[in-house]
């Protein structure tokens, strides 16, 4: 099954560390990264899309950050 996740944070070096850890888990860049002012919380954030290929049959009781 393919499994597809957005990963999203402050712009800070946390949203580098946590797309290079789902790289290093396997997971592959899936799009462009994208980029916007979050006005709730006065900040920008970063956020981008990564897929991976597993086997197994996807439900949505699916723990994607196990894989």
């Amino acid at each position: 099954m393919k499994l597809y996740r957005f990963l999203s944070e402050d712009d800070t070096s946390a949203f580098c560390h946590k797309v290079t850890a789902a790289l290093n888990k396997g997971w592959e860049l899936h799009g462009d990264p994208t980029y916007a002012f979050d006005a709730a919380n006065g900040v920008m954030r970063c956020g981008q899309a990564v897929v991976k290929e597993v086997d197994g049959t996807y439900t949505p009781d699916t723990k994607l950050g196990e894989h």
